[in-house]
């Protein structure tokens, strides 16, 4: 088993941390736990994440792998990739664009000589519909791509759909979008028992079922979604602005853990 003496995580808002804790007003997230757990194991282990949340596969290329690659150290060195899933939300979404960015992105980083991890996005977030098949046809195209170039280049991926678990409100923030603390230590812990680190034996154990929520508190909870969340990601949307605009990433250099 490699002993990683680096991690460098690039993305968006699920690997910077949204909709888990705060630590100093910043997002903890599954990579900062990941990192902690590595640098336990691992003397002199260094963590660079560079995520921010709301960015396009192409800002992702453009302003995080450059500044990614002056650290990577060869294969001792972890590099997560984890970008897309905002453009394939978008209504003017080009699968002939953002596929083949995404290929050469991973195709760049593997050239580094890092262990590369990936990820897919959960196919299946409703029952039926047609924005459950607009959404099914979308990402799993997507996760086509992802697992098609991660085999060729030889990278580990963290597929969410060998995890229907991850998909249900007892994971999911209040958005329905990000993952709430407990999701995100649940990602965590798949990823190390990925990459062969220390890992909670139990983080995949049957879960009971949860309760049931009655029509009146469905509905209310329909409606506070509807306000606080779609309608202010519509709003975005119109207006051209995005989550991530002004924003930097937590950690613009390598920090120590241990």
């Amino acid at each position: 088993m490699i002993r990683y003496s680096r991690f460098i995580a690039l993305g968006d808002s699920f690997t910077e941390g949204v909709g888990d804790i705060q630590i100093d007003g910043q997002f903890m997230g599954w990579a900062d736990r990941v990192a902690e757990r590595l640098a336990k194991e691992q003397p002199e282990f260094s963590f660079y994440n560079l995520a921010i949340r709301g960015k396009l596969v192409s800002q992702v290329i453009e302003d995080q792998i450059p500044e990614a690659i002056k650290w990577i150290e060869g294969p001792t060195t972890l590099l997560s990739f984890h970008a897309g899933a905002n453009d394939v939300l978008r209504p003017g979404y080009d699968p002939e664009v953002v596929l083949p960015q995404y290929r050469e992105a991973v195709r760049n980083l593997a050239a580094t000589g890092a262990q590369l991890l990936l990820f897919t996005a959960i196919e299946r977030v409703a029952k039926s519909g047609k924005m459950q098949e607009l959404w099914h046809q979308r990402f799993s195209g997507f996760n086509n791509n992802v697992r098609a170039i991660a085999l060729e280049v030889g990278a580990i991926v963290a597929d969410a759909n060998l995890d229907p678990d991850i998909a249900s409100r007892r994971f999911l923030d209040a958005d329905r979008l990000h993952l709430n603390p407990a999701g995100h230590a649940r990602v965590a812990e798949s990823v190390l028992e990925l990459i062969g680190a220390d890992f909670d034996p139990n983080w995949n154990a049957p879960l009971p079922p949860l309760p049931e929520l009655g029509k009146i508190q469905s509905v209310q909870i329909e409606v506070k979604w509807i306000i606080t969340f779609l309608i202010p990601w519509i709003s975005r949307r119109i207006r051209g602005i995005s989550s991530g605009d002004g924003r930097f990433a937590k950690h613009s250099a390598p920090i120590r853990l241990s």
